[in-house]
């Protein structure tokens, strides 16, 4: 009988489902050393469904939890949706459907996608961030961010779309435009509700280092944080402006002499108080032109700098020399201070913006080797030919004049501190986090403006504060949340003096919901607390968290701030959410590419070669690259087409044995097949007679065989998947089903044992095969199986013979032969004697139980 896959994998998802089989209690029988909360990042539903890429981290879990499972351990693995976000939002306002109408519709297909595989989640433990009972405690724990003094409102820069008149996140904008009408979008202040994460900067910094997650990922979060000492120092201005003073923030103290202009972001407040009449139209038009750019764009994608002079001057503190004031955009008055001293004899970005604007640069450090050979008195006023940040020596810096970098440093800072222009001082380059959005479909801030008490939070016994019904998801003409044009929702009355007042109309972001999912899923159906104590202390933290890189800095930095917090007010026993942390590669596709670099629609190619192709409509040559999967190069791969044609279970085992886990490979339909065959293989052999013998058995030949490779299978496999290096324990899996292939009967204690190796990879057919076997309960909590070392052993051993270092024989030898033995074996094989013929070797090296290497 052929491999009824199809009929084998429904069969077992219904039982699966009809016995709850991986529903998961707190069972105090469990110690806790004996528990694992397994985590998968929580996926947002969107319309396209499921790709062949999402399922890998999915897959990767599950293999591990089932493994975990069968080893003794209580294992909770849930699943759940991030269902708030714009794309529902932007779906109804072109169509007027509801965004919760859409979200369900996307979270049943991907639901539907996830349980196609087969993945052991308990489902009674799902989740949506929009169900009400969800949100309701994403309020609450706003209102004790809000009660700590975390949450606070102010006028924040954002995107801002002038024909949409809204506010957009930084993904609805496209290459500066708004991704709905193609308008130029600008930056614009507008009323947002801010968390204080800057408050946790240095505690989400040092605790980076008790987690177990990858290096890459942690100096990302580092970066993000950006943490630097040096000190803050005031330069006062000149007449007529003598009353005013910038600060600034520099690292680097010890090159105040070479300070030749200062520069502020076009936003600081200083700017237009300070302007010359003969600058103003200038500077007035080059803060219009910076109000058009990203962040982003005026930082790590500009090319070129650029400028204008405000027309007033400060006096640098230590040379008492007037310094021009300059605004450029590659200042942001969200970092630091706003402004900065330039040095451009040791800065980089300073050094491009004087050769712009012809400024003056004066060296300051010199290096160890020009010191020794200058001295004090050295000529070090020309101009140099590059900057340096490098450390060395102070010159030109009056008393500090030799110093070492670290102690002018602390010198100056010292100095600084003492004259009464300048401090100590750290900074961040973490800013507080932006957490309100313009938009309906979010959760409601559970807060109410009072003319007479300002704002006043929501008695919590009052949540949720839910989303009103509307036709009309549009923002209002003054750019605000379509919520604001809800008057009788709007209009309420102040929970503390009774007197009208209005309720918050901002949302909150989509990162909102997402920041504490992980805590839900302990006790997902309380309806008085977002979590019961005794469930976090019994389960917490996450084990093992699975996800993409993309996700290394603001989730993942976001969570662990909302979890601090809530460890803070003791609600959470734990610092920390997820103590190791794993990161898939992205499976990737083919695509097609022009000589320009420009990417052609698989629809659109046409393979002329066995490694030739060209653009249907115009012959031009291509050349075939790995690219993202993406609806608009059609090569995306759809999960439902390949478990149509070849089962759950060949794509999970083909998406683990692509490569590592961590690595990004490319997907291959031909390796999907190449895997399926593997499981006929493995289906035929369920077909061969069964011999019973006693375990282990080496009373004959072939039994001695199977004991041995049977015994390094289970020690391979058992270690590679406890360390999720999938791909290899399938390998081992290939070798003993090919031992296997060669005989007529098979022992059943090596099948039985074997079929429960396959159980976490291949689970339908696994509990198929041990339903042929004559049991009755699931394999999922069936004991993983035992090697004997003893039989991990080899007795023999392959030797290598080679001629001057090329390998030109072999053959098998005890373990542990002499080598004397090994030499006088190795120059008998007919490799060596062909080459040998009547020469004597110079000399024989020897490595043994690897090879023998005889030099002519």
């Amino acid at each position: 009988m052929s491999y009824p896959f199809s009929d084998i994998e429904k069969k077992w998802q219904k039982y699966w489902k009809d016995h709850k089989t991986f529903k998961v209690t707190e069972d105090e029988n469990y110690p806790p050393e004996k528990r694992a909360y397994v985590l998968d990042m929580f996926p947002y539903p969107s319309g396209a469904g499921l790709h062949v890429g999402h399922p890998e981290g999915y897959t990767a879990t599950d293999i591990y939890c089932r493994y975990l499972r069968m080893n003794g351990y209580a294992v909770l693995h849930p699943m759940g949706f991030d269902s708030f976000g714009l794309p529902a939002e932007n779906y109804a306002i072109k169509t007027g459907t509801h965004p919760r109408i859409t979200t369900k519709e996307n979270i049943d297909t991907f639901r539907r996608q996830i349980q196609a595989f087969g993945f052991s989640y308990d489902w009674d433990r799902e989740l949506a961030t929009s169900d009400v009972d969800y949100y309701r405690w994403t309020q609450w724990i706003f209102l004790q961010l809000y009660k700590k003094g975390l949450a606070y409102e102010t006028e924040a820069p954002i995107n801002w779309c002038p024909s949409c008149l809204t506010g957009l996140a930084n993904e609805e904008v496209k290459e500066g435009c708004c991704e709905r009408c193609g308008t130029q979008v600008v930056r614009k202040n507008v009323r947002q509700w801010m968390l204080k994460i800057t408050a946790y900067a240095e505690r989400l910094l040092e605790d980076l280092e008790e987690l177990d997650w990858p290096q890459s990922v942690k100096m990302m979060q580092r970066n993000w944080i950006g943490k630097s000492t040096g000190a803050e120092i005031d330069f006062h201005l000149a007449a007529p402006y003598e009353s005013e003073k910038i600060t600034v923030y520099t690292t680097r103290p010890d090159t105040i002499f070479g300070a030749t202009y200062l520069v502020l972001a076009p936003e600081h407040p200083l700017v237009m108080r300070i302007v010359s009449g003969a600058q103003k139209d200038a500077v007035q038009q080059y803060i219009d032109e910076t109000a058009k750019k990203t962040d982003l764009e005026r930082t790590e994608l500009a090319k070129k700098k650029t400028g204008v002079f405000t027309g007033a001057y400060a006096v640098n503190p230590l040379t008492k020399e007037p310094i021009p004031i300059w605004i450029s955009d590659y200042i942001l008055v969200s970092y630091g201070t706003g402004a900065i001293m330039a040095v451009p004899a040791h800065d980089e970005r300073d050094w491009e913006f004087a050769q712009v604007f012809s400024l003056p640069v004066i060296q300051t450090v010199a290096s160890e080797a020009e010191w020794k050979k200058k001295g004090a008195a050295g000529d070090y006023c020309a101009v140099p030919q590059a900057c340096t940040a490098a450390d060395g020596y102070a010159v030109n810096s009056g008393e500090f004049t030799g110093l070492p970098t670290r102690e002018a440093i602390e010198r100056v800072t010292d100095y600084a501190a003492a004259n009464g222009f300048g401090k100590k001082a750290v900074n961040y380059k973490l800013r507080d986090w932006v957490f309100s959005r313009q938009r309906y479909w979010g959760e409601p801030i559970p807060l109410v403006h009072c003319p007479k008490c300002g704002v006043v939070p929501l008695d919590e016994k009052d949540l949720p504060l839910t989303l009103p019904e509307t036709d009309s998801y549009t923002p209002s003409d003054t750019g605000e949340s379509p919520l604001a044009k809800i008057t009788e929702w709007v209009n309420t009355v102040c929970p503390h003096c009774g007197a009208p007042a209005h309720r918050e109309t901002n949302t909150m972001p989509q990162w909102a919901g997402s920041c504490w999912y992980y805590l839900r899923y302990l006790d997902p159906h309380n309806a008085h607390s977002f979590c019961a104590k005794e469930k976090e202390a019994y389960w917490m933290p996450v084990n093992l968290y699975v996800g993409g890189a993309e996700h290394a800095v603001l989730h993942l930095l976001y969570a662990r701030f909302w979890h601090k917090v809530l460890y803070d007010l003791g609600v959470v026993h734990t610092k920390e959410p997820f103590m190791r942390l794993v990161n898939q590669g992205m499976i990737t596709s083919f695509a097609y590419q022009r000589a320009n670099g420009s990417l052609v629609p698989v629809d659109e190619v046409v393979q002329t070669g066995d490694d030739a192709f060209e653009e249907k409509s115009t012959g031009e040559k291509l050349k075939r690259v790995i690219a993202k999967m993406s609806k608009s190069l059609k090569n995306v791969i759809n999960p439902d087409e390949m478990i149509a044609q070849y089962g759950a279970d060949s794509c999970r085992m083909y998406e683990m044995f692509m490569g590592p886990l961590d690595m990004s490979k490319p997907w291959n339909t031909q390796g999907l097949i190449g895997i399926f065959r593997f499981l006929e293989k493995i289906w035929a052999i369920s077909e061969k007679e069964l011999i019973s013998c006693p375990v282990n058995d080496m009373s004959m030949p072939e039994h001695a065989e199977i004991t041995k490779l049977l015994n390094k299978s289970i020690k391979k496999i058992t270690e590679d998947t406890a360390s999720l290096n999938f791909n290899t324990a399938i390998s081992q899996m290939m070798i003993f089903v090919n031992t296997l292939g060669k005989y007529q009967t098979v022992p059943r204690f090596a099948w039985e044992a074997f079929v429960k190796l396959l159980a976490p990879y291949a689970p339908h057919l696994a509990e198929e095969l041990w339903e042929k076997l004559g049991h009755t309960e699931t394999i999922a909590y069936t004991q993983w199986p035992m090697f004997v070392e003893k039989f991990c052993i080899d007795s023999e051993c392959t030797i290598v013979v080679q001629i001057n270092g090329k390998v030109r024989d072999k053959f098998q030898a005890a373990v542990d032969l002499p080598k004397a033995e090994l030499e006088a074996l190795a120059l008998k094989t007919e490799g060596a004697q062909r080459f040998l013929s009547d020469k004597q070797p110079k000399k024989v090296i020897t490595v043994p139980n690897k090879l023998v290497n005889i030099v002519l």
